[in-house]
């Protein structure tokens, strides 16, 4: 982040006797901006004191004036360095390589930490300051995919702040634990930490930096772990703190994001699409923020959901521009325009280049849908299955969801009508308990191609009736389209009532090959095509290979274009 907000140098308000007082009271009432100008205006007739410099420094910070923010903890160092303060000094050297770490600028990072560790040895005692310290070596154990050691650190820091009695130390720190233990696959005792983590940060007890990046880490990890309920909570706690500082410009972005999700998920799309529209239109020139990048894509969805296509294109790709992820965004709506491979093949670049289990979720769903579109059946068959493996290491009622919905997409492609319904039900279940009337309604649009694949066509009419209700409140334009489609009467064209895949399946038998041999012909699993061939005996009412050739030949299949 950088600023483009006038330097207290550049200031034409001339500054009075009352200045330090105003600027001291805005600051204890978090009124961060009146803060920072009332500051800026004494420095204009003389240096400030550590104590008046260090809370200028943060009212620049929590105001967004990150240039600013870098300068005056400078002089902060410098002017307790001055007074032979060497721990203070190394507090706001910490400071600067934490923040500047933040930012990817690793090299200057690194010197100042350095600069930070060299202070607290030279100060020859125990000091909180060495628990702080701790806290990067946390980030770069995670980078060096040494989790085991990260989780060490993090304990290890939380002790030394519970040891000098120091709150924003711990609670950081324990925020670092839960999320280590998570990645370590101990779920349950991560969110217990994550949530010690956030009532610190509800408890207003805290440094503003320290609350502002505890909120928005768990409620990160929160969206990660598709723990929605909780992310709902601190997302709602994390917007009551925000207004509550209406001066306040950082973490607003990021809570405005979070909110924009939370929103979209309980089908309140207008109120998404505003919420990232406000992070979007504070947009300064030539800057650009991560969460101004995340309200791009959040527009992004909507627009496709909607039907809004051209707007959603270049929603994506500006996005892309400022450095998110636009997938898996921009595959399905490559599939909704009806390039089939193009999704394909866009979804299996990103699952190529994915390797982080929690990070490939986001994705397996769509590659699921995708896949399944393109008619790579063992593909599909394979996300499912990893989707579904992921789900049962993060138990999280969504990620049930969602991998209940996954197996039941893939077991209707398969042609298990029956093993589909009793997946997709399930995961209708949870979006309705959860409240996500879009997913339920998507749940029940499946559930009605079972119910029509296992010969209910009243049931199917009773799901599609339900889902496009649904549709039509939420303005799902392109979910009516294809539910119009498929609820259309279907025609009687093929004898025997095969699928187009089992016709397929059945000419390829009718010529001699054996299962595995239509399988690598169709790029489908051995035991997919041992289910198609058992719907085929069992609709044709035959019991071997060649019965079912002989009946195919006798009834003219062979020539019936699936």
């Amino acid at each position: 982040m950088k600023s483009t907000r006038r330097s207290p140098r550049d200031s034409r308000l001339p500054s009075g006797p009352d200045d330090l007082a105003h600027a001291r009271d805005a600051y204890a009432r978090h009124a961060w901006n009146d803060a920072y100008e009332a500051f800026a205006r004494v420095e204009r007739v003389g240096p400030l004191g550590r104590e008046d410099l260090e809370r200028y420094a943060w009212s620049a910070g929590l105001t967004d004036r990150s240039d600013e923010l870098q300068r005056l903890l400078d002089l902060l160092y410098q002017s307790r360095l001055d007074a032979r303060d060497e721990l203070g000094a190394a507090r706001a050297a910490f400071w600067l390589g934490f923040r500047l770490s933040a930012l990817n600028e690793m090299g200057r990072a690194s010197a100042w930490l350095a600069r930070s560790r060299h202070l607290v040895e030279n100060a020859g005692r125990d000091s909180v300051e060495q628990g702080y310290l701790l806290l990067p070596e946390v980030h770069r154990h995670v980078a060096a995919g040494d989790v085991e050691s990260a989780h060490r650190t993090a304990v290890a820091a939380a002790a030394i702040g519970q040891r000098f009695g120091d709150a924003d130390l711990v609670a950081f720190a324990q925020n670092q634990q839960g999320r280590t233990l998570v990645q370590l696959g101990r779920y349950a005792e991560g969110l217990a930490q994550l949530d010690q983590a956030m009532l610190a940060a509800t408890s207003g007890t805290l440094l503003p930096v320290f609350t502002g990046l505890i909120y928005c880490s768990v409620i990160e990890c929160c969206q990660r772990l598709y723990a929605l309920d909780r992310a709902g909570e601190w997302t709602a706690a994390l917007n009551t703190w925000c207004d509550s500082q209406p001066q306040l410009a950082a973490f607003s972005g990021a809570c405005r994001v979070h909110r924009s999700e939370i929103l979209q998920l309980h089908g309140d799309w207008a109120g998404a699409v505003a919420e990232a529209d406000r992070v979007v239109d504070r947009l300064r020139p030539g800057i650009v923020s991560d969460a101004a990048a995340a309200a791009c894509y959040q527009r992004a969805e909507i627009h496709r959901l909607r039907g809004e296509f051209p707007a959603a294109e270049a929603a994506y790709r500006r996005a892309s521009e400022f450095g998110h992820e636009p997938q898996p965004g921009l595959a399905l709506l490559r599939l909704a325009q009806g390039h089939v491979e193009a999704a394909a093949t866009t979804i299996r670049r990103v699952l190529e280049s994915t390797t982080d289990a929690l990070a490939r979720v986001q994705f397996l769903p769509a590659a699921v849908e995708i896949l399944v579109a393109a008619d790579e059946i063992a593909a599909a068959r394979s996300a499912a299955d990893e989707l579904g493996a992921i789900a049962g290491r993060y138990p999280t009622a969504i990620l049930g969801a969602l991998a209940a919905q996954a197996q039941g997409i893939v077991g209707l492609a398969e042609g298990n009508a029956g093993g589909a319904v009793t997946s997709l039900r399930g995961a209708f279940a949870v979006w309705r308990e959860v409240k996500a009337p879009y997913a339920a309604a998507r749940a029940r649009v499946a559930i009605g191609m079972a119910c029509r694949a296992g010969g209910d066509d009243e049931g199917a009419g009773l799901e599609w009736e339900a889902a496009r209700a649904a549709f039509r409140d939420l303005g799902a334009a392109p979910d009516l389209a294809r539910l119009d489609t498929l609820s259309r009467p279907a025609r009687p064209t093929r004898p025997g009532g095969l699928t187009p895949r089992e016709l397929q399946v059945l000419r390829l038998l009718a010529t001699g090959k054996t299962n595995k041999m239509i399988g690598t012909e169709l790029h489908l699993a051995e035991k997919t095509v041992d289910r198609h061939v058992s719907n085929i005996f069992q609709k044709l009412d035959v019991s071997s290979r060649a019965a079912a050739t002989a009946h195919a030949y006798q009834h003219n299949l062979l020539g019936v274009r699936p």
